[in-house]
Protein backbone atom coordinates (compact mmCIF):
# COMPACT_ATOMS: atom_id res chain seq x y z
CA UNK A 1 0.00 0.00 0.00
CA UNK A 2 1.49 3.32 -1.02
CA UNK A 3 1.76 6.24 1.39
CA UNK A 4 -1.64 7.88 1.81
CA UNK A 5 -2.24 11.06 -0.14
CA UNK A 6 -5.29 12.99 -1.31
CA UNK A 7 -7.27 10.44 -3.29
CA UNK A 8 -10.82 9.54 -4.20
CA UNK A 9 -11.98 8.77 -0.63
CA UNK A 10 -10.16 11.53 1.23
CA UNK A 11 -12.25 12.85 4.09
CA UNK A 12 -14.59 9.84 4.07
CA UNK A 13 -15.36 7.71 7.12
CA UNK A 14 -15.59 3.97 6.51
CA UNK A 15 -16.59 1.00 8.65
CA UNK A 16 -15.71 -2.61 7.74
CA UNK A 17 -16.90 -5.71 9.62
CA UNK A 18 -14.52 -8.66 9.78
CA UNK A 19 -11.54 -6.58 8.71
CA UNK A 20 -8.56 -8.22 10.40
CA UNK A 21 -7.65 -10.81 7.76
CA UNK A 22 -8.29 -12.12 4.26
CA UNK A 23 -10.58 -10.13 1.99
CA UNK A 24 -11.64 -7.89 4.88
CA UNK A 25 -8.06 -6.81 5.59
CA UNK A 26 -7.54 -6.15 1.90
CA UNK A 27 -10.59 -3.88 1.87
CA UNK A 28 -9.39 -2.01 4.96
CA UNK A 29 -5.98 -1.47 3.34
CA UNK A 30 -7.48 -0.24 0.08
CA UNK A 31 -9.98 2.18 1.64
CA UNK A 32 -7.25 3.61 3.87
CA UNK A 33 -4.91 3.94 0.89
CA UNK A 34 -7.64 5.88 -0.89
CA UNK A 35 -7.70 8.37 1.98
CA UNK A 36 -10.63 7.18 4.09
CA UNK A 37 -10.54 6.99 7.88
CA UNK A 38 -11.38 3.32 8.50
CA UNK A 39 -12.84 1.58 11.54
CA UNK A 40 -13.02 -2.20 11.40
CA UNK A 41 -14.15 -5.04 13.62
CA UNK A 42 -12.50 -8.31 14.54
CA UNK A 43 -13.85 -11.13 16.65
CA UNK A 44 -10.81 -13.10 17.81
CA UNK A 45 -7.73 -12.14 15.76
CA UNK A 46 -6.57 -9.30 18.01
CA UNK A 47 -2.89 -9.70 17.13
CA UNK A 48 -3.67 -9.56 13.40
CA UNK A 49 -5.93 -6.56 13.92
CA UNK A 50 -3.25 -4.62 15.77
CA UNK A 51 -0.64 -5.55 13.16
CA UNK A 52 -2.93 -4.21 10.45
CA UNK A 53 -3.48 -0.98 12.37
CA UNK A 54 0.29 -0.53 12.79
CA UNK A 55 0.92 -1.29 9.11
CA UNK A 56 -1.59 1.28 7.88
CA UNK A 57 -0.64 3.95 10.41
CA UNK A 58 3.04 3.56 9.46
CA UNK A 59 2.02 4.60 5.94
CA UNK A 60 0.14 7.65 7.14
CA UNK A 61 -3.34 6.10 7.15
CA UNK A 62 -6.09 6.55 9.70
CA UNK A 63 -7.51 3.30 11.08
CA UNK A 64 -8.98 1.88 14.30
CA UNK A 65 -9.84 -1.69 15.31
CA UNK A 66 -12.83 -2.66 17.46
CA UNK A 67 -13.44 -6.06 19.00
CA UNK A 68 -17.03 -7.08 18.24
CA UNK A 69 -18.85 -10.33 17.61
CA UNK A 70 -20.98 -9.94 14.49
CA UNK A 71 -23.22 -12.67 15.87
CA UNK A 72 -24.29 -10.29 18.62
CA UNK A 73 -26.69 -7.66 17.33
CA UNK A 74 -26.13 -5.42 20.35
CA UNK A 75 -22.32 -5.54 20.00
CA UNK A 76 -22.45 -4.75 16.31
CA UNK A 77 -24.98 -1.95 16.74
CA UNK A 78 -23.08 -0.33 19.60
CA UNK A 79 -19.76 -0.56 17.74
CA UNK A 80 -21.16 1.10 14.63
CA UNK A 81 -22.67 3.84 16.79
CA UNK A 82 -19.43 4.30 18.75
CA UNK A 83 -17.40 4.59 15.56
CA UNK A 84 -19.76 7.18 14.10
CA UNK A 85 -19.68 9.20 17.32
CA UNK A 86 -15.88 9.03 17.41
CA UNK A 87 -15.02 9.69 13.77
CA UNK A 88 -18.19 11.33 12.49
CA UNK A 89 -21.14 10.07 10.44
CA UNK A 90 -20.30 7.15 8.16
CA UNK A 91 -19.84 7.57 4.42
CA UNK A 92 -19.01 3.92 3.68
CA UNK A 93 -20.11 0.68 5.30
CA UNK A 94 -18.79 -2.72 4.22
CA UNK A 95 -20.42 -5.85 5.64
CA UNK A 96 -17.71 -8.45 5.19
CA UNK A 97 -17.85 -10.71 8.27
CA UNK A 98 -18.94 -14.24 7.46
CA UNK A 99 -18.33 -17.88 8.29
CA UNK A 100 -18.30 -21.14 6.32
CA UNK A 101 -19.52 -24.48 7.65
CA UNK A 102 -19.97 -27.27 5.12
CA UNK A 103 -22.21 -30.32 5.30
CA UNK A 104 -24.70 -32.17 3.15
CA UNK A 105 -28.36 -31.35 3.66
CA UNK A 106 -29.17 -34.74 5.20
CA UNK A 107 -26.51 -34.44 7.92
CA UNK A 108 -26.31 -30.70 8.57
CA UNK A 109 -26.71 -29.80 12.25
CA UNK A 110 -29.39 -27.27 13.12
CA UNK A 111 -27.01 -25.45 15.47
CA UNK A 112 -24.59 -24.93 12.57
CA UNK A 113 -27.46 -23.76 10.37
CA UNK A 114 -28.54 -21.19 12.94
CA UNK A 115 -24.99 -19.87 13.38
CA UNK A 116 -24.45 -19.56 9.63
CA UNK A 117 -27.70 -17.65 9.17
CA UNK A 118 -26.93 -15.51 12.22
CA UNK A 119 -23.46 -14.43 11.04
CA UNK A 120 -23.93 -14.43 7.26
CA UNK A 121 -27.46 -13.00 6.99
CA UNK A 122 -28.76 -11.53 10.25
CA UNK A 123 -25.50 -9.72 10.98
CA UNK A 124 -25.50 -8.23 7.48
CA UNK A 125 -29.01 -6.89 8.05
CA UNK A 126 -28.13 -5.57 11.52
CA UNK A 127 -24.97 -3.91 10.22
CA UNK A 128 -26.65 -2.32 7.22
CA UNK A 129 -29.49 -1.03 9.40
CA UNK A 130 -27.15 0.40 12.03
CA UNK A 131 -24.91 1.96 9.38
CA UNK A 132 -27.84 3.56 7.54
CA UNK A 133 -28.91 5.24 10.77
CA UNK A 134 -25.41 6.66 11.26
CA UNK A 135 -24.67 7.50 7.62
CA UNK A 136 -24.48 10.71 5.66
CA UNK A 137 -26.83 11.11 2.71
CA UNK A 138 -25.05 9.96 -0.42
CA UNK A 139 -23.27 7.18 1.46
CA UNK A 140 -22.20 3.79 0.17
CA UNK A 141 -23.13 0.37 1.57
CA UNK A 142 -21.37 -2.70 0.20
CA UNK A 143 -22.11 -6.27 1.25
CA UNK A 144 -19.51 -8.96 0.54
CA UNK A 145 -21.30 -12.12 -0.55
CA UNK A 146 -20.04 -14.97 -2.73
CA UNK A 147 -20.41 -16.36 -6.22
CA UNK A 148 -21.80 -19.48 -4.54
CA UNK A 149 -25.06 -17.53 -4.54
CA UNK A 150 -25.05 -18.14 -8.30
CA UNK A 151 -23.46 -21.61 -8.49
CA UNK A 152 -23.19 -23.98 -5.54
CA UNK A 153 -21.12 -26.47 -7.59
CA UNK A 154 -20.07 -28.91 -4.86
CA UNK A 155 -21.71 -31.15 -2.23
CA UNK A 156 -22.03 -29.70 1.25
CA UNK A 157 -22.48 -26.09 0.22
CA UNK A 158 -26.27 -25.80 0.35
CA UNK A 159 -26.54 -23.75 3.56
CA UNK A 160 -23.62 -21.47 2.68
CA UNK A 161 -25.19 -20.95 -0.73
CA UNK A 162 -28.53 -20.15 0.92
CA UNK A 163 -26.98 -17.48 3.13
CA UNK A 164 -25.15 -15.79 0.27
CA UNK A 165 -28.20 -15.90 -1.99
CA UNK A 166 -30.17 -14.15 0.76
CA UNK A 167 -27.83 -11.16 0.48
CA UNK A 168 -28.86 -10.57 -3.13
CA UNK A 169 -32.42 -9.91 -1.98
CA UNK A 170 -31.28 -7.79 0.95
CA UNK A 171 -29.34 -5.35 -1.22
CA UNK A 172 -32.16 -4.99 -3.74
CA UNK A 173 -34.67 -4.03 -1.08
CA UNK A 174 -32.26 -1.87 0.91
CA UNK A 175 -31.27 0.00 -2.25
CA UNK A 176 -34.89 0.98 -2.83
CA UNK A 177 -35.44 1.92 0.81
CA UNK A 178 -32.35 4.15 0.96
CA UNK A 179 -32.56 5.66 -2.53
CA UNK A 180 -34.36 8.79 -1.27
CA UNK A 181 -31.18 9.59 0.69
CA UNK A 182 -28.96 8.83 -2.33
CA UNK A 183 -27.34 5.96 -0.41
CA UNK A 184 -26.34 3.12 -2.74
CA UNK A 185 -26.38 -0.52 -1.67
CA UNK A 186 -24.54 -3.22 -3.61
CA UNK A 187 -23.31 -6.79 -3.20
CA UNK A 188 -19.84 -7.95 -4.27
CA UNK A 189 -19.68 -11.70 -4.96
CA UNK A 190 -16.07 -12.97 -4.97
CA UNK A 191 -15.20 -16.31 -6.44
CA UNK A 192 -12.13 -18.39 -5.48
CA UNK A 193 -9.73 -15.89 -3.93
CA UNK A 194 -6.28 -16.67 -2.57
CA UNK A 195 -6.30 -16.32 1.22
CA UNK A 196 -5.04 -18.42 4.10
CA UNK A 197 -8.40 -20.19 4.18
CA UNK A 198 -8.22 -21.23 0.52
CA UNK A 199 -4.49 -21.91 0.15
CA UNK A 200 -4.95 -25.68 0.47
CA UNK A 201 -7.52 -25.82 -2.34
CA UNK A 202 -5.70 -23.95 -5.11
CA UNK A 203 -4.76 -26.99 -7.20
CA UNK A 204 -8.30 -28.39 -7.19
CA UNK A 205 -10.03 -25.08 -7.91
CA UNK A 206 -7.83 -23.43 -10.54
CA UNK A 207 -8.80 -25.81 -13.39
CA UNK A 208 -12.45 -24.78 -12.90
CA UNK A 209 -11.70 -21.09 -13.47
CA UNK A 210 -11.53 -19.94 -17.13
CA UNK A 211 -8.71 -17.49 -16.31
CA UNK A 212 -6.83 -20.41 -14.69
CA UNK A 213 -5.86 -18.57 -11.55
CA UNK A 214 -7.23 -17.61 -8.16
CA UNK A 215 -8.40 -14.09 -7.53
CA UNK A 216 -6.21 -11.75 -5.54
CA UNK A 217 -7.53 -10.02 -2.43
CA UNK A 218 -6.48 -6.68 -3.92
CA UNK A 219 -8.79 -7.26 -6.90
CA UNK A 220 -11.80 -7.73 -4.63
CA UNK A 221 -10.78 -4.67 -2.62
CA UNK A 222 -10.45 -2.65 -5.82
CA UNK A 223 -14.06 -3.36 -6.77
CA UNK A 224 -15.25 -2.46 -3.27
CA UNK A 225 -13.26 0.78 -3.45
CA UNK A 226 -14.86 1.68 -6.77
CA UNK A 227 -18.37 1.03 -5.45
CA UNK A 228 -17.51 3.24 -2.46
CA UNK A 229 -16.45 6.12 -4.71
CA UNK A 230 -18.42 8.99 -6.20
CA UNK A 231 -17.91 7.45 -9.65
CA UNK A 232 -20.28 4.59 -8.72
CA UNK A 233 -23.16 6.83 -7.72
CA UNK A 234 -25.57 5.36 -10.29
CA UNK A 235 -24.93 1.71 -9.33
CA UNK A 236 -27.29 0.39 -6.68
CA UNK A 237 -29.30 -2.71 -5.83
CA UNK A 238 -27.03 -4.98 -7.82
CA UNK A 239 -24.85 -8.03 -7.20
CA UNK A 240 -21.53 -8.01 -9.03
CA UNK A 241 -19.67 -11.30 -9.41
CA UNK A 242 -15.86 -11.19 -9.56
CA UNK A 243 -14.60 -14.74 -10.08
CA UNK A 244 -12.47 -15.09 -13.21
CA UNK A 245 -15.40 -16.51 -15.14
CA UNK A 246 -16.13 -19.36 -12.73
CA UNK A 247 -19.92 -19.02 -13.07
CA UNK A 248 -19.88 -17.98 -16.74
Amino acid sequence: MANVQATSLSGKVAFVTGGSRGIGAGIVRRLAAEGASVAFTYSSSEERALQLVHEIESRGGHVSAFKADSGSASELQSTVLHASETFGPLDIFVSNAGILSLGTIDTYRLDDFDRMVNINVRAAFVGVQAAARSMNNGGRIIVVGSNIAVRTAFPGGSVYSLTKAALTGLVRGAAIDLAPRSITVNNVQPGPTLTEMTSNHVDSVKPLIPLKRMGDVSEIASLVSYLASDDAGFITGTSITIDGGYVA
